[in-house]
């Protein structure tokens, strides 16, 4: 197994067929899908934006898919993530198996020495696309009917899924936090489906890794200034 492979299992845990990991005893089951539309709409009508991916904000403040947990032994994971989607999104968003895309445990917390499935808990997460309208809908009803919108949820967000000449977009958007193992669920997905070439979003995580160098100077810069503000 290459180093990048290794990498990749530890970020998101081991990976599970769907069969298998509802054949697990013992474990909490959590799903989350990744909703998105084809659009031909551009950013100052010069930039195409291509994509309309959503993520929330969530409480905690890290970037999520919307999802949560949900109970295999009283209702199908598909129908588990859409009562989730309605609480969060204000829509029952039908979800089928052949919208999933992988099973895994939850990565290990990098500052646990613990494996990756001691958490007792198993991600599932699926990817489905629908009409622009659709998208628009659901970014409406979840800032005015979505009983979790303020709550547990911020709002929601969309992915640029594109890269501007001074490097604001993807880029940008991959150097926030994210929950858990999302950013790479991200990653992986719009690798997957095609959703831009490899060598973009190649450039735009290292352009996203330089950025973190930049905010934990900041971080630090306003770090100490609480402290003077303290003596």
């Amino acid at each position: 197994m290459s180093r990048a492979n290794r990498n990749i299992q530890m970020a998101s845990g081991g990976q599970l067929s769907r069969a298998e990991a509802l054949a697990c005893t013992g474990y909490r089951h959590a799903c989350h899908v990744m909703l998105y539309s084809d659009t031909k709409s551009q950013l100052f009508r010069r930039t195409p934006i291509r994509h309309i991916i959503l993520m929330q904000m969530r409480f905690d403040g890290l970037l999520g898919f919307p999802g949560g947990i949900v109970n295999p032994s009283k209702e199908s994971l598909e129908e588990g993530l859409s009562r989730e989607l309605l609480e969060e999104i204000g829509v029952a968003v039908p979800i089928s198996e052949d919208d999933h895309v992988e099973s895994c445990y939850a990565p290990a917390s990098p500052t646990s020495s613990s494996s990756s499935s001691s958490s007792g808990l198993i991600l599932h997460f699926y990817v489905k696309k629908m009409e622009e309208e659709q998208i628009l809908d659901i970014e409406r009803s979840a800032a005015s009917v979505a009983v979790d919108h303020g709550h547990e949820v911020l709002g929601m967000v969309r992915v640029p899924v594109y890269q501007t000449k001074s490097g604001g977009g993807l880029p940008l958007f991959l150097s926030h936090s994210f929950i858990g193992n999302a950013r790479l669920q991200l990653v992986d997905n719009l690798l997957r489906f095609g959703l831009i070439p490899a060598k973009h979003l190649l450039k735009a995580l290292r352009l996203s890794m330089e950025t973190h160098k930049h905010n934990a100077q900041d971080l630090r810069a306003a770090l100490e200034l609480t402290k003077e503000k303290l003596n």
